[in-house]
C-alpha cells in the first residue's frame, strides 16, 4: 500500500484505506454475532458486538498493512464454555469470511445495479475504483483466513472435516507450529518469493462467481 503513495496515487490509497477498515469491521462483527447467537456474550461485553470500526480496528495491525501489506484487527474474544452447540467453534469461526463474502456479494451487485440505472455518481472513476476494491480486499481476506494455519479461521473450522484423531493431532501440531509457518510464509512473500499468488489469483477470479446483475 506505501507504494501507492510512492507513486501518487492518493486516491487510490485513500480509497483501499476505507475498504480495509469496512471489510475488518465486518469480518469481526461477523464472529461476535455468531458467537453471542450460540450463547456467547464476551464479545458482546467488550463491545464487540458493533459495526463501529474504533471497536474493532487495531491501529498497529492497520499500519503493518499500510507499510508491509499485511496486518491484522483486534481478535474477537470467546468463551468457548458458553457455547450451546457442539458446532459453534466452527460456525463463529466461519462467520468471519462469510460476512466479508456477503458483503462483497452485497457491493459488487448493488454497484452494477446502480450503475445500470443510469446514475451518475455511480459512473464515476472514483465509484468504480472503490467498489471493485472493496469486493477484491473481501474476497482476498475471505480466501486467506481459511488457510489452516496459525491464528487464522481456517484453523478452527478445519478439524471439522477430519476424523477425530487425526483432527487432534492437526490441532496440537498447528498449536506448536501454526503461527510460526504463517509468519514464514509472509516474509517470504515479502521479500518476494510468490507464496500468496495463488491466493491472489484465486481471490481475484472469483469476481464473476458473484456477478449477479
Amino acid at each position: 500500500m506505501l507504494g501507492l503513495i510512492q507513486q501518487g496515487y492518493y486516491l487510490v490509497f485513500g480509497l483501499l484505506l476505507i475498504a480495509l477498515v469496512i471489510s475488518l469491521t465486518f469480518h469481526e462483527f461477523g464472529h461476535a454475532f455468531v458467537a453471542k447467537y450460540y450463547g456467547d456474550d464476551t464479545a458482546e461485553r467488550a463491545g464487540r458486538l458493533t459495526l463501529n470500526p474504533l471497536a474493532h480496528i487495531d491501529l498497529m495491525g492497520l499500519l503493518m498493512v499500510v507499510l508491509l501489506g499485511f496486518g491484522y484487527a483486534k481478535p474477537v474474544p470467546t468463551d468457548p464454555r458458553n457455547f450451546r452447540s457442539r458446532t459453534a467453534e466452527l460456525w463463529v469461526a466461519a462467520a468471519g469470511p462469510l460476512m466479508n463474502l456477503v458483503v462483497a456479494v452485497v457491493s459488487w451487485n448493488f454497484y452494477l445495479f446502480m450503475r445500470g440505472l443510469g446514475w451518475e455518481s455511480f459512473a464515476l472513476a472514483e465509484a468504480d475504483i472503490f467498489f471493485v476494491v472493496l469486493v477484491k480486499v473481501n474476497l482476498l481476506l475471505m480466501v486467506f483466513n481459511l488457510i489452516p494455519l496459525g491464528p487464522l479461521d481456517g484453523h478452527y473450522i478445519l478439524p471439522y472435516f477430519l476424523p477425530p484423531p487425526l483432527a487432534e493431532r492437526y490441532r496440537r501440531l498447528n498449536a506448536q507450529f501454526g503461527t510460526y509457518l504463517i509468519l514464514g510464509l509472509i516474509i517470504l512473500s515479502m521479500v518476494g518469493v510468490p507464496i500468496f499468488t495463488y491466493v491472489f489469483k484465486f481471490s481475484e477470479a472469483m469476481l464473476p462467481w458473484i456477478t449477479f446483475v
